[in-house]
């Protein structure tokens, strides 16, 4: 009688679980947040910059860059440093359109982050970055450049808009130093704040 009794309750429970098994979703069923960004990306960006913090002159500079991004690393969490790391190498070309010098060209490296909210087409970013350069120096005008040789320092935030999968916008600010590091005595150097926008493709 017992074994009946028990026979006759697995029954049942498999009877159960087969009527509501396809109530549940399965795993590939449901709606998928996991940040899968894409590796690469080419960006141009443009930046009109302005001379601040007690600069030898006023100085007005127009800042063109040619960015390669590389994806490094993602958090997946669901927190408020959701988001990844890239790492970007930038050539930087820069008419002085006020100012003793007349141009500087270099290169910057170093990292951004991008925040990344589930849904949203708005993607807030930071970065920061060092590099190298040169500038048509002309060290006999008091206030000038000591040396074409110059380091540079560039740090950057603001909001990139997506397009669709390949393509974004950004828009921001930027600040940047340029100084040779005191190898020349004075060494003046220059910093630089203003807006900065840019197109971006993603592969």
């Amino acid at each position: 009688m017992k074994m009946l009794r028990a026979s006759a309750v697995f029954a049942l429970l498999f009877a159960c679980s087969q009527a509501f098994g396809g109530t549940e979703l399965r795993s590939a069923e449901l709606p998928s947040t996991e940040l899968s960004p894409r590796s690469f990306e080419l960006a141009v960006e443009s930046g009109y910059l302005f001379g601040a913090i007690n600069p030898p002159r006023d100085y007005q500079i127009g800042a063109e860059f040619l960015t390669a991004r590389v994806r490094w690393g993602v958090v997946q969490r669901n927190v408020w440093l959701r988001g990844y790391n890239q790492f970007y190498v930038s050539a930087i070309a820069e008419p002085i359109f006020r100012g003793i010098e007349n141009h500087y060209f270099g290169l910057n490296l170093g990292m951004r982050y991008n925040f990344v909210r589930p849904g949203s087409r708005l993607v807030p970013y930071v970065s920061g970055g060092l590099g190298l350069g040169w500038i048509d120096s002309h060290p006999e005008i008091p206030g000038g450049q000591g040396q074409d040789f110059t380091f540079n320092i560039l740090s950057a935030a603001g909001i990139s808009y997506e397009l669709n999968d390949h393509w974004k916008l950004n828009a921001g600010v930027l600040y940047q130093h340029l100084s040779n590091g005191g190898q020349t005595d004075p060494n003046p150097s220059l910093n630089l704040f203003g807006p900065q926008v840019g197109v971006t493709y993603s592969f």
